[in-house]
């Protein structure tokens, strides 16, 4: 699946197996699979399990590749609540929040929508929030070859609000940083900005 395919064609071939061991799992748990209200639930289940898992079939480089820039701009960039939504990988429930991105570029510059887009590719896989901030950091910095990156994620996981210590209200942040942004009062002003209302 390219890049830009849209979002509601899957692989019927797959979706098939996948609705029929959603269907497994129904009547496993209990259910009657062929109660009314769940007679479509395998087929819907499957579609949204591939929907937020699609990112395995994305290129998130080739994304940025395709709108890179020659560019002398080298001030920060920040591009901030990025909302992301994905699975974690222990229990496949949902964690979700924002993160916030800023890179100083060296000499290009990359498409603005392109850096949300690599952010909802790493989402959409099975993941852990650290791996996820890393991917991201990683992706940008091989990639656009700046003179720095940042990623900040906050996120809220329901495997700690739904089970488990059952925490509502607790929000793990994690962050990267590389190049200038190693330095504290470049980083400093990042974390500033993007903890701050500039409206």
């Amino acid at each position: 699946m390219g890049p830009y395919k849209n979002l509601e064609e899957y692989n019927l071939e797959i979706t098939d197996e996948v609705k029929m061991r959603y269907r497994s799992i129904i009547t496993e748990i209990g259910e009657d699979v062929e109660r009314e209200g769940l007679l479509k639930t395998p087929e819907r289940a499957a579609k949204a399990m591939l929907f937020l898992t699609q990112g395995y079939k994305q290129d998130a480089v080739e994304i940025l590749e395709g709108a890179i820039f020659k560019e002398s701009y080298d001030d920060m960039v920040i591009i901030k609540d990025i909302e992301l939504y994905s699975l974690c990988e222990h229990h496949m429930l949902p964690f979700f929040g924002k993160a916030h991105i800023a890179y100083i570029p060296d000499g290009q510059i990359v498409g603005l929508s392109k850096i949300p887009r690599v952010v909802d590719i790493f989402a959409r896989r099975l993941q852990v929030q650290e791996r996820l901030t890393h991917d991201i950091l990683e992706c940008l910095n091989d990639t656009l070859k700046p003179k720095g990156v940042a990623v900040v994620i906050e996120a809220s996981h329901m495997c700690m609000m739904m089970r488990g210590i059952q925490k509502q209200n607790s929000v793990t942040t994690t962050s990267g940083f590389r190049g200038q942004f190693e330095k504290i009062e470049t980083r400093s002003e990042f974390l500033k900005l993007i903890s701050s209302d500039l409206s």
